[in-house]
Order: C-alpha cells, then sequence, then structure tokens
C-alpha cells in the first residue's frame, strides 16, 4: 500500500480552482428545463453543436462515431444543493451525487447523444436533453468496448418503473401529469 499524507493532499485539492474555456455551444429546440427531457434516450429531439472554429480540426475522424458523451456547464441551474427531489420521484429527496440533477455543487452536465452527421465545425445530434445555448466543455467519442458495463446496479432508479417512461417525452411536467413526480 502507498503511504501518503492524505491530509496534506486533501487541504491542496480543496483550496484548487479550476477555469475552463467553453469550446463550442449546444443548440436545441429545448428552451425551459420544465419541458425539457430528463434524458435524451427518453426523447428524439434532434440538435446541433456548433464548435467554434478554432477546434474544428479536433473533429477529425469523429463521423465514424454513432455516439458522443457531451461535457457541459449547465449555466442555468437555480442552486448549488446537497440533495433534492430527483424528476423520477419527487416524494424523497436523495443526495445531489446519487442524482443527475443540474444543481450541483460543480454543475457539469453529461449526456450521450447520437451523432447524425458533421458538416465542418457542425455536428448534428439526436436523443437531445440539453438547453438551447448551453456552454460546451468537451466531447468524447462513445467506445462501447470502454463505455459499456454489464451487471448494472442503478440505485433508486432500479425501484422506479421505467418500462411507460421511454413511450412518452419524459419531461419535468409529464412526469408531474402523469403523476410520476411531485416536483
Amino acid at each position: 500500500m502507498i503511504q501518503v499524507d492524505s491530509k496534506e493532499i486533501s487541504e491542496k485539492v480543496k483550496r484548487m480552482e479550476f477555469v475552463y474555456t467553453p469550446i463550442g455551444v449546444i443548440h436545441s429546440e429545448h428552451t425551459e428545463h420544465e419541458n425539457t427531457p430528463i434524458q435524451g434516450i427518453f426523447n428524439p429531439s434532434v440538435g446541433t453543436v456548433e464548435l467554434f472554429p478554432e477546434y474544428e480540426h479536433g473533429l477529425l475522424d469523429i463521423e465514424r462515431f454513432s455516439h458522443l458523451i457531451l461535457l457541459y456547464h449547465f449555466d442555468r441551474a437555480t442552486g448549488k444543493n446537497l440533495t433534492q427531489k430527483p424528476f423520477l420521484d419527487g416524494e424523497k429527496e436523495r443526495g445531489i451525487f446519487a442524482i443527475r440533477h443540474f444543481n450541483r455543487p460543480n454543475p457539469i452536465g453529461l449526456s450521450i447523444v447520437d451523432l447524425l452527421g458533421v458538416d465542418r465545425n457542425i455536428l448534428r445530434i439526436g436523443a437531445v436533453d440539453i438547453l438551447d445555448g448551453t456552454p460546451l466543455l468537451d466531447i468524447k467519442p462513445y467506445v462501447r468496448q470502454f463505455d459499456h458495463r454489464g451487471d448494472v446496479k442503478s440505485g433508486w432508479v432500479d425501484d422506479q418503473h421505467m418500462d411507460d417512461i421511454a413511450q412518452w417525452n419524459a419531461t419535468p411536467k409529464k412526469l408531474r401529469e402523469r403523476g410520476r413526480t411531485t416536483i
């Protein structure tokens, strides 16, 4: 076992600050949290990623991938919470790290989207669950051999009845209308 002064390292890391510069903008039909899908897999909506021209060369060979992982800044988060009622279960607060809500200590979002096409610095994407105008931090290819896991346990989400959600547009508003959440 490696011996390290964990407290010293923790204190050093705790004092760190990071500054990221957006590499592009995500465009979608979604303009309000209330009507944005809670997960892209539940909605066939399409959008685009406008990569700033100075980053276009970084897209070399990306068209060979079917899916991308987008990392972005939740620029319209409404708070920084450690607990939150999730959209799929509005009855009980859960730890923010056990849900995917946007009100996080560091408002970083992650979405897996379908790559539908590439035209220079514009990516056409599907399964979009991101607000229009969201700042893009990074793009990573989804690689089945690296990213897929078997025998996955999904915590409290496994207790939710997900079978019917995939059949309709699962937004916070639609979840409330169907009695699936109170928030």
